[in-house]
């Protein structure tokens, strides 16, 4: 699959109009000048040719040099991407446990007023666009009660706590996002475990209603919601370019945006090639932990 998507990461940027050296020389760049440097890049070389050179060198993690800095590119993204790391992991810390938490009121809440609730609330926030929502978030806690800092930048020289505190309306926003989702694929999958033999079994021996949820059923339902944890996990990585724009945090995402604007094509393989292994592999991850919480797919007759 990775092979495949790299294939049209490569080429869908190779059908991008316009002039790669003309992009870089300028307008004003003569013939001979133009000629030499499509010579120094490569660019007079067959399309497969130049693939196969940039994935062979992406294998080994080098994704060429930037077109606008002339740095290696790894070294642009490296960093970048750590970032996103961070805000992604943090975001995480905060929505994993309140998604499964607030999935397992909902179901012992069933057809209440909490559960109505919370399903309106969910289903806005699913509804509400990144940056929408990261908009009313600076409106509130940044312009109105000055909370927050409105933009997200870091420097090396920054305390944990205080990296934390200028992320925290970036990461807020992705919990936003992502809680709901996994909230209801959580009451879901408990629900539809509650019409099981075993659960009417552990009712009728008279188990209170949240030992049947957290001891009988919550254990069953752990193959769905590690799948849809594993698959916001990928979205929190890979789905962060609106966030991090609003935010002007410096992610990868950011990274992206910003050698689009600059036409450094080099920059935005990598960043593509980047954002598609993540979600490969953490798609991966969710099939795998699927099958290690179900015995029946570890041991299939």
């Amino acid at each position: 699959m990775l092979l495949v998507v790299s294939v049209i990461i490569f080429f869908m940027v190779e059908l991008l109009p316009g002039d790669i050296a003309e992009a870089v020389l300028g307008q004003g760049a003569t013939e001979e000048n133009l000629a030499a440097m499509r010579e120094q890049m490569g660019l007079n070389k067959p399309a497969i040719l130049r693939y196969l050179e940039w994935l062979s060198g992406a294998v080994m993690f080098d994704f060429g040099s930037s077109i606008v800095t002339q740095e290696p590119v790894i070294s642009v993204v490296g960093e970048r991407f750590m970032n996103t790391l961070f805000l992604a992991a943090y975001a995480a810390v905060i929505a994993v446990p309140m998604a499964i938490t607030l999935g397992v009121l909902v179901a012992l809440l069933r057809n209440t007023i909490f559960d109505r609730v919370a399903n309106v609330l969910t289903l806005t926030s699913i509804s509400s666009p990144e940056f929408f929502l990261g908009y009313i978030l600076i409106l509130y806690f940044s312009v109105e009660w000055g909370m927050f800092p409105a933009i997200s930048n870091l420097n090396e020289g920054m305390s944990l706590w205080q990296s934390l505190e200028r992320t925290f309306l970036p990461a807020l926003t992705l919990v936003l996002v992502v809680v709901a989702h996994m909230m209801r694929m959580t009451r879901a999958a408990i629900i539809n475990l509650l019409a099981s033999p075993y659960i009417e079994m552990a009712r009728l021996k008279g188990a209170p209603p949240w030992k049947v949820i957290v001891k009988h059923a919550l254990p069953n339902a752990w193959a769905p919601i590690i799948n849809v944890v594993a698959l916001n996990l990928a979205y929190l990585i890979t789905g962060v370019v609106l966030v991090e724009v609003v935010f002007v945090y410096p992610g990868i995402g950011q990274a992206l945006v910003d050698a689009v604007s600059k036409r450094d094509f080099p920059v935005v393989q990598a960043c593509c090639l980047i954002f598609a292994a993540t979600f490969i592999l953490l798609n991966l991850a969710a099939d795998v932990g699927a099958i290690l919480t179900n015995p029946r797919l570890r041991h299939p007759k």
